[in-house]
C-alpha cells in the first residue's frame, strides 16, 4: 500500500474512517445550510452571522477543559457513542423548525449552541482516539488520512447542500432538508464504532480520579515552550484567520452578488486545496514546530490577497491555496501534539488545543461579522490576515527570544529548525518534572 495511505492497513480504523467521511458530508451540508438559513431570516446580516458561528464555538471554549478530563478518564468509544447522540439531537430539531417553516433566528443560536457542546466532548475524544487504533507508528499519517477524508467531504458537503438548497427554491424550508440529512448522518458514526474490534485497540491507561486533573494539564503544557507557541499561533489562525464559514458566505452575497449554489460551490473549491495539505501531510513522518509556524505565516499572507481578488472566478481558483496553506498548519500541529504529549496527558492537551483553536471563535467571528458590515465584506479577509500575520510574528518573536529556536542562515539555504533545547532536551525534561511530586496538585 502506498505509504500515503498506510494507516488503512488497520481493520479498525478503515471502519472508523468509512463512517467519519459519511458523517463529515453531513456535517458541511449543515454548516452551509445553517449558515443561509440565518441569512435567509435575517436579511444577510453578518452580525447575525458572527454570533451564530460564535455561540456554536463557545462551548469550545467554556467546556473544553472538562472534556478532556472525560477524555482521559473514560473509554473514549464510549465517550464518542454519547457525543454523536449530543450532536443528531439539535439537528433534527433545528432541521424539523426549519422545514415546517416555524424556526426563529433566536432558536438557531439556542440550537447552534447545544450542537456545540456536544462537539466540545467530541473533538478531544476523537482526536486522542486514533492513536488507540493506529498506535504511535502510524498516528502522523492517521491524523494527515482524517484531515484528508474531512475535507473530502467538504467537496461534496457544500456543493450538495447547495444545489440541494437552490433546488428547492432557496428558502427557509430547503435548509430544513440538508440540515435533516446530516442527522441521519451520525447513524454512520455509531455503526462503525459499533464494528470496531475492541481486543484490537490499545487505549490510555485512565487518568486517575480526583481534583486537580485540569491544572495538571495546563502545568504540563506551561513547562513546554514548544507547546506554547504552537498554542499561541494556533489561536490567531483559528480565532482570526479561519473564519472562512462566514467570510465567503458574505464575500458571495454581498461582493459578487451569488446565490446558495455560487456559495456552497465555494466551500467545495477550498476544499480541494484542503485535501491536498492533508495528503501531503500524512506522507511526513515526523511534522516539525516550524513547519506550523511557517505555514501559518504564510496562510495569513494568502488570506489577505485572497481579500483583494477582484471576481468571483479568481476569488475561486484562488481558495485552493488558501484550504493548503491552512490545512498544512492544522494536521501538523494536531500530529506534533499527539506524538510529543505523554500518552495520559492526550486528552487535556487536545482539549486544550482545541479549545484555543476553535473556542476563539466566539471572539473572533463576531468581531469579523461587525467588521464586514461596517467596512465592507473584504475586511473579514483582509483584517483577518493582518491580524493572524501580526499576531503569529509577535508569538514567535517572544520564543525567539527565549531562545527555544535558532536561527541559521546558510548560503542559499536559510532555514528556521527547532534547538534541541526545545525539542529533545524539553520533552526529555517535561517527563523527569512530571514524573517528580507536586505539591500544589489538589487531592
Amino acid at each position: 500500500m502506498s505509504p500515503t495511505f498506510r494507516a488503512l492497513q488497520v481493520r479498525n480504523y478503515r471502519v472508523y474512517a468509512g463512517g467519519a467521511f459519511l458523517s463529515n458530508v453531513g456535517t458541511w451540508m449543515q454548516r452551509v445550510a445553517q449558515d443561509w438559513l440565518v441569512l435567509q431570516l435575517t436579511d444577510n446580516s453578518g452580525t447575525a452571522l458572527g454570533i451564530t458561528t460564535g455561540l456554536q464555538f463557545l462551548p469550545m471554549l467554556l467546556l473544553s477543559p472538562l472534556a478532556g478530563v472525560v477524555a482521559d478518564r473514560f473509554p473514549k468509544r464510549k465517550v464518542l457513542v454519547a457525543t454523536q447522540l449530543m450532536m443528531a439531537i439539535p439537528a433534527v430539531a433545528l432541521g424539523v423548525l426549519a422545514v415546517t417553516g416555524t424556526v426563529t433566528v433566536w432558536q438557531v443560536f439556542v440550537l447552534a449552541f447545544l450542537f456545540g457542546v456536544g462537539h466540545a466532548f467530541d473533538a478531544p475524544a476523537r482526536q486522542s482516539f486514533v492513536i488507540e487504533m493506529v498506535g504511535s507508528d502510524d498516528l502522523a499519517n492517521a491524523v494527515g488520512l482524517n484531515s484528508a477524508s474531512f475535507n473530502s467531504a467538504r467537496v461534496i458537503g457544500p456543493a450538495v447542500a447547495g444545489f440541494l438548497i437552490a433546488a428547492l427554491g432557496s428558502g427557509v424550508t430547503a435548509t430544513g432538508w440538508a440540515i435533516l440529512l446530516n442527522a441521519v448522518s451520525y447513524l454512520a458514526v455509531l455503526t462503525s464504532l459499533r464494528l470496531l474490534d475492541t481486543s484490537r485497540l490499545h487505549p490510555a491507561t485512565p487518568a486517575p480520579r480526583g481534583g486537580g486533573a485540569v491544572r495538571e494539564g495546563l502545568r504540563y503544557v506551561r513547562r513546554r515552550p514548544d507547546l506554547m507557541l504552537l498554542l499561541a499561533t494556533v489561536f490567531f489562525v483559528g480565532t482570526f484567520g479561519m473564519n472562512f464559514q462566514m467570510t465567503t458566505a458574505l464575500i458571495a452575497t454581498e461582493v459578487f452578488h451569488k446565490g446558495a449554489g455560487e456559495f456552497g460551490l465555494l466551500g467545495s473549491i477550498m476544499a480541494v486545496g484542503s485535501v491536498v495539505g492533508s495528503l501531503l501531510a500524512a506522507r511526513r513522518n515526523n511534522p516539525r514546530l516550524r513547519l506550523v509556524v511557517g505555514a501559518a505565516l504564510i496562510f495569513a499572507v494568502v488570506e489577505i490577497a485572497l481579500g483583494l481578488m477582484p471576481t468571483y472566478l479568481t476569488f475561486a481558483l484562488f481558495l485552493p491555496i488558501v484550504g493548503l496553506c491552512a490545512l498544512t498548519m492544522i494536521t501538523s500541529a494536531n500530529a506534533t501534539i499527539q506524538l510529543t504529549v505523554a500518552p495520559e496527558m492526550r486528552g487535556r492537551v487536545a482539549a486544550l488545543y482545541l479549545m484555543i483553536f476553535l473556542g476563539g471563535t466566539p471572539a473572533g467571528a463576531p468581531v469579523i461579522g461587525w467588521v464586514g458590515e461596517e467596512f465592507g465584506a473584504r475586511w473579514t479577509l483582509l483584517g483577518g490576515g493582518l491580524v493572524t500575520l501580526v499576531g503569529t510574528l509577535v508569538a514567535l518573536g517572544v520564543y525567539l527570544q527565549r531562545g527555544g529556536l535558532v536561527v541559521r542562515a546558510r548560503i542559499g539555504r536559510p532555514a528556521l529548525s527547532v534547538s534541541p533545547r526545545s525539542e529533545a532536551h524539553t520533552r526529555e525534561r517535561v517527563e523527569e518534572q512530571a514524573a517528580a511530586p507536586d505539591a500544589t496538585v489538589a487531592s
